[in-house]
């Protein structure tokens, strides 16, 4: 392993960026360093440059931002041409690793993953797979555009251009063809779960390239129960995530909305969470309807640092994940068992997999505010379920175990 030169490189850096990806791809990288590997960390950022340069460092030497972006978000190609040719091409001269580890190639471009092959063909070539974007272009969420944002089974030129009628099927064709042309590049893809393996299988990766890795957790001390005061039943909930569409936050409040009053006194819900700013007009005058209606109930507490999760835990009784689209391998799933947090997630994609009902928590069938409603009420009137869960968590793979699994199987 000690000859090992590793480069990651992902799509945004934590500091920055908080998305469950970016920070997969960063705990790597620390625990590579703490083995004492030799690993750099590439990050693409959207903030300027000083003086034009395409990289930068943050941190440390070992951190580098890559200043670049991509023009075409059908075909992910970089727009700019000479940041791959030339910037990534001399950063590759200049380190030549012995693996390089995509972690994303949004916002930076395809190209990047058949510079690697042209500038050092020796190198090990690992992509993780975070979502559908290859396969679907709808941001990769395998959900038809629209207000209903019905969910998609599986893709084909023909359905795709339906999605998006400007669009032919031969566009989506050849755009198919491009994608798996670079992705033969590729010397194994790593999934956080089997679900995202099997619709990537029926898209056409070939099974003996992919490998399910679980997103690895630093070491941490699971906390106490919360002590609960005279009368107090496991009535504090919380969301940890982005606020979009996609990730079901509406149903969670329409969920709270319904609940009985009788139910509603015992209960209160913490959304930690960022982007709402960023959302359609439409999208936000709706949550902050609901968020106003449910004053009493529900506090919106904003974005939180990565290093938060804990002491924002110790505060929950339960963890909610009520995305409407097929998550892969949410990290906060990972991160509330991680903390002794029990879940309650939508009954599709990876949650489905990640949350084992009526063990480790509860799932509902996705969209159902009435059927979200019911399970928040079962787990508040029963007092001793939370402890049964509690009792049930595995223990989430190690930061080392899933890198010593990297390195020693794949790298």
């Amino acid at each position: 392993m000690s000859e090992q030169r590793i480069l990651i490189v992902s799509h945004g850096h934590p500091d920055h960026s908080k998305g469950g990806a970016e920070v997969a791809a960063y705990n790597l990288f620390k625990e590579f360093e703490r083995q004492g590997l030799d690993t750099v960390f590439l990050a693409r950022t959207d903030q300027p440059s000083h003086g034009g340069s395409a990289f930068s460092t943050i941190n440390t030497d070992r951190e580098i931002l890559f200043h670049t972006h991509m023009s075409d978000f059908f075909l992910f190609q970089s727009g700019n041409k000479k940041h791959i040719w030339q910037d990534f091409r001399g950063l590759l001269e200049k380190y030549r690793p012995t693996v390089v580890h995509f972690h994303h190639y949004i916002h930076m471009g395809l190209e990047l993953i058949r510079e690697v092959k042209n500038t050092l063909p020796d190198a090990r070539i690992v992509l993780t797979l975070h979502e559908y974007l290859a396969i679907c272009a709808n941001n990769g969420q395998m959900v038809k555009p629209g207000k209903q944002m019905k969910l998609c089974y599986k893709s084909s030129p023909i359905d795709c251009a339906r999605c998006f009628p400007e669009r032919s099927a031969a566009d989506f064709f050849l755009r198919e063809k491009y994608i798996k042309s670079v992705f033969d590049l590729v010397d194994v893809f790593v999934s956080p779960s089997h679900f995202l393996i099997d619709r990537y299988k029926n898209w056409g990766i070939p099974e003996e390239k992919m490998v399910m890795i679980e997103n690895g957790q630093p070491e941490v001390e699971a906390p106490p129960p919360r002590i609960l005061a005279d009368s107090e039943v496991h009535g504090r909930f919380a969301f940890f995530g982005q606020i979009n569409p996609f990730k079901g936050v509406d149903v969670l409040l329409e969920a709270f909305k319904i609940l009985p009053e009788e139910v509603k006194e015992k209960v209160h819900l913490d959304i930690h969470g960022a982007n709402l700013e960023g959302q359609s007009e439409e999208f936000q005058e709706k949550i902050h309807k609901l968020l106003e209606e449910l004053s009493d109930l529900v506090t919106l507490q904003g974005p939180y640092e990565s290093h938060e999760v804990g002491r924002l835990m110790e505060q929950t009784d339960w963890a909610v994940i009520p995305s409407v689209w097929w998550e892969n391998s949410p990290m906060v799933i990972q991160e509330a068992f991680n903390h002794g947090v029990p879940m309650i997630g939508s009954d599709i994609g990876g949650m489905s997999e990640k949350i084992t009902a009526g063990e480790t928590g509860e799932t509902f069938r996705a969209r159902s505010a009435l059927d979200l409603s019911k399970k928040i009420q079962k787990l508040v009137s029963n007092i001793t379920l939370r402890d049964e869960y509690v009792k049930n968590l595995k223990e989430p793979l190690k930061m080392w175990d899933c890198a010593g699994k990297h390195v020693v199987e794949i790298y």
